[in-house]
């Protein structure tokens, strides 16, 4: 099939479209049909994807499946996918019929509600398909209407302040990021990724206001987007926005967002950042490692003291997100392995907790944890999904949360011990906030009278999981599924970056 990723990308867009042309109305029949389309629009885009990912041949390592058109004033409209972007493209294609499954609840405003997570998963997925800077950018910045949207009309009652929060950190961390592109198109005349790619940028030491810039050129381009990509992971100390917007976001909104949105960050580390200023990434990799492992165990320590359920995983993603900084700047095999795979572990795992979240939410309308107890009693079926992806989320083994942040630890073990040493506590404390959590929900006497006539999951419950608990325990068993896909398109990246990077400039970076 000719022009598939273009296929795959607009074919939820063109559903919006069909939405707001021709859905007249608000009336249950309405809302239904929107609900419907949104899903066929979803499920088409998941079963297209499909071919690429039968026709990706996992030994090239460069891009396939690449379009090019001249687009306008120069630019061109490039799309293209390799090891590393394919899987993302995937999770977001998997993912987003489940989300649309997940908002069947929702009575206002329901054709709107439908049109902006249309157009969501087709920026998302443009993100991981560009391969120009601009169109790149375009897909980057544009994801952010629709997220902002979801949140300010669907959300909780702090939802405008949310809303803004999310915006204005994700906005503003992507200005450096602008600019940098526009240095990068004066320095090597294209905005094509792959011929950026192959361009080396300049990495001499320079004066800067006074001070010395150790990679030069490379070093400061390297810390634009990493201004953009750490708001977006979002890493520490960027991460204050996360869980105030997850919070407030409607349930799907939070799933989405952490389970695909967060990912961009990873994948532009992935796609920019080691490869194109390998110096700047030499440079500045171990305080990247450093600034992961406080955050691995200050937000877990921080998520141990929450009193909202929503709140608390929110801060468990900002931990789990730490391990795939850590993998991808462990620049190794196992490392960036890992992270990719922490990558879409976490988004069948985070994803499948804030919808858990949701289930008793649709209920009892809190998120207070200190309103359960005792649901084991009454709903012994969402116990046992809530207990299965509290376990995937600690890590154990038999799950795909325990292969990510295994390959994730020995990766950085072979660049850094100390790193590996103190992330490696981050295993404990997920376990205490985790299980803590479970308990306190779940467990003990139902005393509660508001609980005592509340129902176990519906079908379409139990439908929306299903798929999430099978991808868990197959990627746990079997991570080859994934390994084997991205394994030499990273290995490709890492050969590429210590060629980049000389082992006698990697000393003398040492003794600085």
């Amino acid at each position: 099939m000719e022009n598939l990723l273009s296929v795959v990308t607009f074919i939820p867009a063109i559903g919006a479209l069909i939405l707001a042309l021709f859905l007249r109305g608000n009336d249950a029949a309405a809302q239904r049909n929107a609900k419907w389309m949104a899903l066929v629009a979803s499920g088409g885009a998941f079963v297209v994807s499909l071919f690429i990912l039968t026709g990706f041949n996992s030994a090239d390592t460069g891009f396939q499946f690449v379009e090019q058109k001249d687009w306008m004033m120069g630019l061109q409209y490039k799309m293209g996918v390799d090891g590393i972007s394919v899987l993302f493209v995937m999770l977001t294609t998997f993912l987003m019929p489940i989300t649309i499954l997940a908002c069947w609840g929702v009575t206002h405003r329901v054709k709107d509600y439908m049109i902006a997570f249309l157009l969501l998963e087709t920026l998302m997925l443009g993100v991981f398909m560009a391969l120009d800077l601009v169109l790149f950018y375009l897909f980057f910045e544009a994801g952010l209407i629709p997220m902002f949207l979801i949140i300010g009309i669907w959300g909780g009652k702090e939802r405008i302040y949310a809303a803004f929060k999310f915006f204005l950190y994700t906005f503003i961390g992507s200005v450096l990021m602008l600019v940098a592109m526009v240095v990068m198109y004066r320095d090597a005349g294209t905005t094509d990724i792959p011929a950026l790619l192959a361009h080396t940028f300049e990495s001499d030491t320079i004066s800067l206001f006074g001070f010395q810039i150790i990679g030069g050129m490379q070093t400061l381009l390297w810390l634009a987007f990493f201004a953009s990509f750490a708001v977006k992971m979002p890493m520490w100390p960027f991460h204050t926005w996360l869980p105030d917007a997850h919070v407030q976001a409607p349930t799907a909104g939070s799933v989405v967002l952490a389970a695909v949105l967060l990912k961009m960050g990873g994948y532009g580390f992935l796609r920019f950042s080691l490869p194109m200023f390998p110096m700047g990434s030499e440079v500045m990799g171990t305080f990247v490692l450093w600034i992961s492992v406080i955050a691995i165990i200050y937000t877990s320590l921080v998520a141990m003291v929450q009193a909202d359920m929503k709140k608390l995983i929110a801060y468990s993603s900002v931990a789990h997100m730490g391990y795939v900084t850590m993998g991808i700047f462990s620049v190794n095999q196992q490392g960036v392995d890992g992270a990719i795979f922490q990558m879409i572990s976490h988004g069948f795992i985070s994803g499948a907790l804030f919808l858990c979240v949701g289930v008793i939410y649709d209920r009892m309308h809190t998120r207070e944890i200190s309103a359960y107890g005792g649901l084991v009693n009454r709903m012994p079926q969402y116990a046992l999904i809530f207990m299965f992806f509290t376990m995937a989320n600690v890590g154990l083994p038999g799950t795909s949360g325990f292969v990510g942040e295994f390959l994730t630890l020995i990766g950085v073990f072979q660049a850094n011990t100390w790193v590996a040493m103190f992330a490696t506590t981050g295993v404990i404390l997920s376990a205490a906030y985790a299980l803590w959590l479970y308990r306190r929900v779940v467990f003990g006497d139902l005393i509660k009278e508001s609980l005592k006539t509340i129902t176990d999951m519906s079908s379409r419950e139990k439908l929306i999981f299903a798929p999430l608990v099978v991808m868990t325990l197959w990627l746990g068993v079997y991570p080859a599924a994934v390994l084997d896909i991205i394994g030499p398109s990273v290995e490709a990246l890492v050969t590429n970056y210590h060629n980049a990077v000389p082992a006698d400039a990697a000393a003398a970076l040492i003794q600085h």
